[in-house]
């Protein structure tokens, strides 16, 4: 019986001595793996889900060396749901050890960049160049508003501007960015 959007056991089974259900995805750790895994956890560091997907695979593994828990067994203990431990199985049959452990890359950023090298090569020489008259240097705001009038990009906030120029080593504003570099001291 397989209802949509839930993962229901089909049948039970006895493997390696203990109790499992019959799973499509079944996680089988090799001993270095599994070492892998133990070591993570032992060493508390890095991310959160890092960790309880190590934690999932190392309760989830039905080798010699495993526990072979059940999901439900897994997601009590855990206090994890039933999607991310089918998730993590899924993932480490279909895709591999590295990849359950690792982020997967964007494929497109979350927001495209305002400022490509040609407008920020633009940006940068507007900025290098003599202020408006009666101005003593550019502010974030004129500069803002120079590169929409002059065309170099449709809109772009201060903040923007100032991010962009604070990653070039030549900008002016660097100094009073927060930019800092660290000055030569004479050996003592």
């Amino acid at each position: 019986m397989i209802r949509f959007g839930r993962w229901i056991r089909a049948a039970e089974g006895i493997m390696a001595g203990k109790e499992i259900a019959v799973k499509k995805y079944v996680v089988r750790l090799s001993v270095e793996e599994r070492e892998q895994l133990e070591s993570l956890v032992r060493k508390g560091k890095g991310p959160a889900r890092r960790m309880l997907k190590a934690r999932i695979l190392l309760k989830a593994d039905v080798s010699e060396n495993g526990p072979g828990w059940s999901d439900n067994k897994i997601i009590a203990a855990l206090d994890t749901s039933a999607s991310m431990v089918y998730r993590v199985r899924k993932q480490l049959v279909e895709e591999g050890f590295e990849s359950v452990l690792s982020r997967k890359q964007r494929a497109t950023p979350a927001v495209a960049r305002i400022f490509d090298g040609e407008k920020e090569a633009k940006l940068i020489a507007l900025a290098c160049s003599k202020p408006p008259k009666g101005r003593a240097r550019w502010t974030l705001r004129l500069l803002e508003s120079k590169v929409v009038e002059l065309g170099i990009v449709d809109h772009a906030s201060d903040s923007t501007i100032g991010r962009t120029l604070k990653k070039t080593v030549s900008s002016r504003i660097a100094a009073s960015a927060g930019s800092s570099r660290r000055r030569p001291t004479a050996p003592s």
